[in-house]
């Protein structure tokens, strides 16, 4: 089984920054993928971001150059920097970890971004 732990969500105004973590404990392989996906309200939850074990990154088009996805395999941790938010990144972020084609989920951490 594996567990992951994100935190670092908070309360932004408009153009500000904010980084988010995730931890991942359990039984957790050499190669896996790590990622963020966020879900807004009365929308369906959308991919923000993924990163491989080997550092090989993907965004989605609405953050491209303003978000940057990194991680630290020794710690099992993926890490979400944001920046130039926009009211429109407002979201609950969720940790994604993938392996053997298992999907698992975090809990959930919740950004807000003011106007």
């Amino acid at each position: 089984q594996v567990h992951l732990v994100e935190s670092g969500g908070g309360l932004v105004q408009a153009g500000g920054s904010l980084r988010l973590s995730c931890a991942a404990s359990g039984n957790i392989f050499r190669i896996n993928v790590m990622g963020w996906y966020r879900q807004a309200p009365g929308k369906q939850r959308e991919l923000v971001g993924t990163i491989t074990s080997s550092g090989s990154t993907n965004y989605a088009d609405s953050v491209k150059g303003r978000f940057t996805i990194s991680r630290d395999n020794a710690k099992n941790t993926v890490y979400l920097q944001m920046s130039s938010l926009k009211p429109e990144d407002t979201a609950i972020y969720f940790c994604n970890l993938r392996q053997f084609g298992v999907e698992y989920w975090g809990q959930g951490t919740q950004v807000t971004v003011s106007s």
